[in-house]
């Protein structure tokens, strides 16, 4: 396969690229220079933000374009109307953000989505990845493949949700778990994303699916006792109830990452993932995503690179130590 990535130096434009490498495809780069790709590809170079930005595509031929694009709905527009005479299938990865508020649990791709234009400028996520499906599939109809990504994680993730729980865990002593420690959690590793990304662009899939584990794939205890025994750290888990952290401002998600509740709890964890799983779609074991993900935080010091335009995750350690007491 002829695979175009635009992007493929971060997370999960990374995956794609690493994914295809391993598959044995032929793997062509367009990004803006700032981070390399990973050596076996042939990179160009483009600021899809400028007026020129696309014009080292103006020749050539693939048979996928994987786009992960986040920002202004119109240079998906702009990419996707560019290649379709040149292009077999366009990946665009979504989000399950682009569901108009409240999900039930179990919604499916049916569910409603807010509203988005893929002449969009700069906006609301959601807004932004709804516009940025209109534009993929305006261009490339029943040949776009849209994957409403769920909670990624994985090596190289730079949102900092799992890199935290590691880091802080990692640390030791008593530290701060969310009750109900049962809680059912939905993720997906970057790389069984891609995979299963491009797997379903090759066999001709299109539309719009639900890309992430099952529900309760995983609880919050499984997945940080597993968090635990890759460290090998002391670290003793003081599950705490739900009432007691709200009461003390404790926000769900962004100060204890991936822990959400109510409303928010059936929209990010409680999606139905059946059309993906009857697609191909399998999700690794998540002892191996957690490994992995600590190996590389070691490798590059402990400190996991954040996107910019994503705030910092993370409780504040005065803020535990207030509540364990």
């Amino acid at each position: 396969m002829r695979l175009l990535v635009l992007g493929g130096t971060e997370f999960v434009g990374r995956a794609f690229v690493t994914e295809a490498l391993a598959l044995g495809h032929d793997v062509t780069v367009l990004n803006r220079g700032t981070h390399e790709p990973p050596a076996g590809v042939t990179a160009l170079r483009g600021d899809r933000t400028r007026p020129d930005g696309l014009d080292a595509l103006a020749g050539g031929e693939w048979d996928v374009v994987a786009d992960t694009w986040s920002w202004a709905p119109s240079a998906v527009r702009d990419a996707a109307s560019l290649l379709a005479g040149r292009a077999g299938h366009y990946v665009y990865v979504s989000s399950r953000s682009v569901y108009a508020p409240p999900v039930p649990y179990g919604a499916d791709e049916s569910a409603p989505v807010v509203e988005g234009s893929p002449d969009g400028g700069e906006g609301g996520y959601a807004e932004m990845k709804a516009g940025g499906e209109l534009a993929a599939t305006a261009a490339f109809g029943a040949r776009a493949l849209l994957a409403r990504a769920g909670l990624i994680i994985g090596p190289h993730e730079n949102i900092g949700r799992l890199p935290w729980w590691l880091s802080r865990i990692a640390r030791g002593g008593p530290v701060l778990a969310p009750e109900p420690a049962g809680l059912g959690l939905q993720c997906v590793d970057a790389r069984d994303l891609a995979r299963w990304c491009l797997e379903a662009a090759l066999d001709g899939v299109g539309g719009a699916f639900n890309v992430v584990s099952p529900p309760g794939f995983v609880t919050m205890r499984e997945l940080l006792e597993t968090c635990v025994r890759v460290t090998g750290s002391d670290a003793e888990l003081r599950w705490t109830s739900e009432e007691a952290i709200l009461a003390a401002g404790v926000q769900p998600w962004t100060d204890l990452p991936i822990w959400l509740t109510g409303e928010g709890h059936a929209f990010v964890h409680g999606g139905d993932v059946s059309r993906a799983v009857a697609a191909g779609l399998r999700c690794r074991p998540v002892e191996e995503t957690v490994a992995d993900t600590w190996a590389w935080l070691r490798s590059i010091g402990g400190r996991a690179p954040v996107r910019p335009d994503r705030p910092a995750v993370g409780l504040d350690p005065d803020v535990e130590a207030t509540l364990l007491s």
